[in-house]
């Protein structure tokens, strides 16, 4: 029931009281108070109402959008009524109704505010907000004249996107309506509650453990921290990319009248998800510095680096700068133990102390593992050459140079950390082979292990990304000293053979002495070649290389003695023993590391023999 402010008759007087003075101000705010009355009652929830229609209807429904509108435009009067009366009549009986009538209007939003963003979880996920800004339009704001334009538009918007627009809009239309009339606490308090119990949730179904503590990280077996690392780097880009980007959206958007309550709620909302989020990668950071915990810890830097431009979008607020830092912490963390696991790992090369030749000279095992691990290292180059800028370049004086290349390019610049920090490690690993080699006895198995590894370590190089970082310059000057290996083998391994050959310009030898040459070529070429039947040579260019120049020493030097001799000791069975093309052969079968043809040869072994023998009966292999 209306409650009627008492009024006075017109007065004739040329001064009129300032009672009369109000009397027009009075009737407005009157009817201002009674229309607010009759909706605000309707829609009462206190336990003492009557109205049974409220409790079963949500003001803000489809079919209640005039009346929500209305309702709100009520408040907002009520309002000014209220501020009206404490300016004019501080005592009136009006001021008294105004105020109760607002404390049940209030109750009423606080209670559309809450079950809006309970029934609307749905459709105010992360990426149903994102989605839904970009073509926001308030229902509550005034049409425009281009209406029927902006409503074809709509035609376009998905269901889930119409309902998380018109959702974000009832909820920015109640907190201005609550905020200008002196409650934006309770709203914000309800805003928080809710919507920080979705994050905290979100962040649990993605496995983002907010009380792991480095404590526990670091009592963990690799194994197992490994799967925490993976689910990590899978939980991160949907927390800053879907859930805190959105978050931050629907913030924003809310709470848009007001940006000191928009960044608290987003603040107290977010960072303590944040924060758990991001100290674990500093965590993993400060645990055990292994080689095999290298390509993770890249992993992790990478995530949080190719992020930050969104993480600093996001966070840019004053109090939720402490998720920036902790994000820039576990950077410097990461870098740290990226140059920290550099360092081991040089060491445990360095500290290798293998004592057992690899069969044959073929390829070591430190080899292959620290070749393939520098390659994998080539796939984060970006953030190593971040990493790895500020980082002191290892003395280079005391090195040879031939083996690590001149760290200045061709133009006099300094060659990028990245390519002079791999190429020292390449280094320190060819340093160490060298010694290796020092466990052969044989020196021409020495020079061909060196030659295996060095064309292994060059092949990695032209294969991966380290063929961009070291360039062709570092790529022929290894291959330079590859031929020189090879050279050297051949020398130490073959010399003895080609001795026995005399100048073939000598007229002068007598029948004994052919047969000694003979003889010697016979028990020379039987000792190399049982030598090298077990030897190898990995890289089958490179073992054709080899062979064919063997071949090419050889086997002219023999076929030109053997066709001016051979008559001379024709009648000596067993004297000549190799026919030129048995040479050929023999040489085709070496470097395999299969032990050669199945024929051992032997100061017993017949040219028939040999020529029966299964080796030749495949017609051997051709250079």
């Amino acid at each position: 029931m209306r409650t009627m402010l008492h009024k006075q008759s017109p007065s004739t007087s040329p001064n009129p009281s300032p009672h009369h003075r109000h009397t027009f101000s009075d009737t407005l705010m009157d009817e201002k108070i009674e229309i607010a009355q009759a909706l605000i009652s309707k829609w009462d929830v206190s336990p003492n109402s009557s109205s049974l229609y409220c409790t079963i209807t949500n003001l803000f429904a489809a079919d209640n959008r005039y009346e929500a509108k209305q309702y709100l435009n009520s408040v907002q009067d009520l309002q000014a009524a209220m501020q009206y009366y404490i300016s004019h009549e501080p005592t009136s009986e009006n001021l008294v109704l105004a105020q109760g009538l607002m404390q049940i209007a209030i109750k009423r939003l606080e209670r559309e505010f809450y079950i809006i963003l309970k029934s609307n979880r749905q459709h105010l996920d992360p990426e149903s907000v994102s989605r839904a800004s970009r073509s926001s339009v308030s229902e509550f704001e005034d049409e425009s004249e281009d209406e029927e334009q902006s409503r074809a538009g709509e035609d376009s918007i998905s269901e889930v996107e119409r309902v998380s627009m018109s959702a974000m809009e009832d909820l920015k239309a109640i907190s201005e309506c609550m905020i200008s009339a002196g409650y934006g606490k309770e709203c914000i308090k309800i805003y928080k509650n809710i919507r920080k119990s979705i994050v905290d949730e979100a962040l649990y179904h993605l496995n983002v453990d907010s009380r792991l503590s480095f404590a526990q990280i670091q009592k963990m077996d690799w194994e197992v921290l490994e799967v925490k690392i993976k689910t990590w780097l899978n939980a991160v880009k949907v927390a800053v990319q879907t859930l805190f980007y959105g978050e931050r959206i629907l913030c924003d958007q809310v709470f848009s009248s007001s940006p000191a309550m928009r960044e608290s709620c987003f603040a107290d909302i977010t960072r303590e998800g944040a924060l758990s989020l991001f100290v674990f990668p500093e965590n993993v950071a400060k645990c055990k510095k292994a080689p095999e915990r290298m390509f993770r810890t890249l992993d992790l830097y990478e995530a949080i680096a190719d992020l930050w431009p969104e993480i600093e979008s996001i966070f840019d607020l004053e109090s939720t700068s402490t998720v920036k830092q902790q994000a820039i912490n576990s950077l410097i963390k990461l870098g740290e133990a990226v140059r920290a696991i550099l360092t081991e790992f040089e060491s445990a090369i360095s500290k290798d102390h293998s004592k057992t030749a690899v069969p044959g000279g073929g390829i070591h095992p430190l080899t292959r593992y620290v070749m393939n691990y520098i390659t994998f290292l080539t796939d984060y180059s970006g953030i190593l050459a971040d990493i790895l800028a500020d980082w002191p370049l290892p003395v280079l004086s005391s090195l040879p140079e031939a083996y690590f290349g001149s760290p200045f390019s061709d133009d006099g610049t300094i060659n990028s950390a990245i390519s002079t920090r791999l190429a020292w490690l390449i280094l320190v690993m060819l340093c160490k082979l060298d010694g290796g080699a020092e466990i052969y006895k044989d020196a021409a198995l020495s020079y061909l292990f060196l030659a295996n590894n060095l064309q292994y370590v060059v092949n990695k190089v032209q294969k991966s990304n380290l063929k961009f970082l070291h360039g062709d310059e570092w790529i022929e000057k290894h291959e330079a000293r590859v031929r020189q290996y090879v050279s050297n083998y051949e020398r130490m391994g073959w010399s003895k053979v080609f001795a026995t050959l005399p100048d073939i310009n000598d007229n002068q030898m007598t029948a004994q002495q052919v047969t000694e040459c003979f003889n010697s070529f016979n028990s020379s070429f039987e000792e190399a070649y049982n030598k090298q039947a077990s030897w190898v040579v990995s890289d089958s260019k490179l073992r054709d290389q080899i062979k064919l120049s063997v071949a090419r020493k050889l086997v002219p030097a023999y076929r030109e003695f053997y066709e001016k001799y051979r008559q001379v000791v024709v009648r000596k069975e067993g004297i000549v023993r190799f026919a030129p093309d048995d040479l050929d052969n023999y040489l085709s079968d070496l470097l395999f590391g299969t032990g050669g043809s199945s024929t051992h040869l032997s100061s017993s072994s017949s040219l028939s023999s040999i020529s029966s023998s299964p080796s030749h009966s495949r017609g051997g292999r051709s250079h």
